[in-house]
């Protein structure tokens, strides 16, 4: 694992596309009218006419929408192009629709988009309870943050490997408003995240198809060579989240217009049922069983210390600072190494270890450990360090054991 230097300076933060100013549309010169007139199209507008080879008359969609219209020029080759344009940006901003809305979000940043559709009863008046658009969005986020896992490495379970930078490539999605707890739109921007939408969509095939052929054959084969498309148990998870307490769920992904669509990633949805749960949750449990400990020489600041007497055998918390993608890592020493371990901390240096990550608890237990070393540092880092470690916990719970909920078995 590579890691930014300690002495390096932060790198400036990328300003999120939600903090764009809405008061006002993008400007017409920014706008492809056949970008505009395509994603118009596919949020429900429809074309009622215009002048044949030169404009486009467009009205939202629903009943409300025979009264409203724009007029969208089929391309630039005209002198009223960016006015016709800056009318239409115009009025799709004092909309207030959804639709009119989405539309100008994808214009503002070019965005892959993925739908998430359930088939559940509406409650008064096209509202939700709490509990369904939660559960919305909350399976919508873990498959979202399966497809980042599967952009980062390919397993069939990752656990804690390589889940804060997955998450931190999140940052970079925006998210509509959940209709009725039935429906949600995600737009991810195509630089940089357009592998994430890629590898959904590739995932969501591989693991359909891999539904249907054990539900015909009665094996669960065809999950081994999903992996490499992108599934594992965390989409598995995700997908049985989805359909839980619904009729059925389905998944789009709509590719940018601007940027056209990726090889081998035809259009088309993805449905899934509550009678595929127990496939998907056998899966999962598959993936689980058939991921393998990894081999690793971890180097690490140790954040706890404990055991249960004075001398003997203990265990210690690292924070990785290298050799394993996860953020922490309960390491079990005998009693040498964890003297060792001790003193490395007293003294500000990280320590060396050799062992095996192991897959049960989520990779964060290292097993067979041997070879503790100190490494040594300059004096600053070794500063920065100590006080890295004096942010990240107090004298009154360094000796003992950590309350994490990641940390159990």
């Amino acid at each position: 694992m590579t890691h930014r230097p300690l002495d390096e300076p932060l790198r400036p933060v990328r300003p999120h596309p939600v903090d764009a100013p809405w008061d006002r549309p993008p400007r017409p010169a920014d706008v492809d009218p056949a970008v505009l007139a395509a994603l118009l199209l596919r949020h429900g507008w429809q074309r009622r006419g215009g002048a044949a080879g030169r404009y486009g008359r467009w009205t939202p969609p629903g009943p409300g929408g025979a009264g409203t219209s724009l007029l969208v020029p089929v391309s630039r080759a005209f002198p009223d192009s960016d006015d016709l344009l800056g009318e239409a940006l115009d009025a799709l901003a004092r909309s207030g629709t959804p639709s009119a809305h989405a539309v100008l979000v994808a214009l503002a940043v070019p965005s892959d988009e993925i739908h998430w559709w359930r088939d559940v009863p509406g409650g008064p008046a096209g509202t939700a309870s709490w509990t369904v658009e939660e559960r919305l969005r909350g399976a919508a986020r873990q498959m979202l943050l399966a497809a980042a896992l599967a952009t980062r490495a390919r397993a069939g379970y990752y656990g804690a490997r390589h889940r804060r930078s997955a998450a931190a490539s999140l940052d970079h999605v925006l998210v509509g408003s959940a209709a009725g707890g039935r429906s949600l739109t995600a737009f991810v921007p195509v630089a940089p995240a357009r592998p994430l939408a890629v590898r959904l969509h590739q995932a969501l095939y591989a693991v359909r198809e891999a539904v249907d052929y054990r539900r015909a054959t009665g094996a669960l084969d065809a999950f081994d060579g999903a992996v490499r498309a992108g599934a594992s148990r965390e989409l598995t998870e995700a997908l049985v989240a989805l359909v839980r307490g619904t009729e059925g769920a389905r998944i789009t992904v709509d590719w940018a217009p601007a940027a056209g669509v990726p090889a081998d990633c035809a259009a088309g949805t993805v449905e899934f049922s509550p009678g595929d749960r127990p496939v998907l949750r056998e899966a999962g449990a598959r993936y689980l069983r058939a991921e393998p400990s990894v081999p690793v020489r971890i180097t690490g600041t140790v954040v706890r210390l404990r055991r249960s007497q004075p001398h003997g055998e203990g265990t210690v918390r690292l924070r990785v600072i290298s050799g394993a993608e996860v953020p922490y890592v309960r390491v079990a020493l005998e009693e040498e190494d964890y003297r060792i371990a001790g003193h490395a901390h007293l003294v500000g240096l990280p320590v060396r270890v050799l062992g095996r990550l192991e897959s049960r608890g989520g990779f964060r237990r290292l097993t067979g450990a041997c070879e503790v070393a100190p490494v040594q540092v300059d004096d600053e880092e070794r500063d920065r360090l100590m006080k890295s470690l004096q942010e990240d916990t107090d004298d009154t719970d360094f000796f003992d054991e950590p309350r994490d909920p990641e940390d159990r078995d």
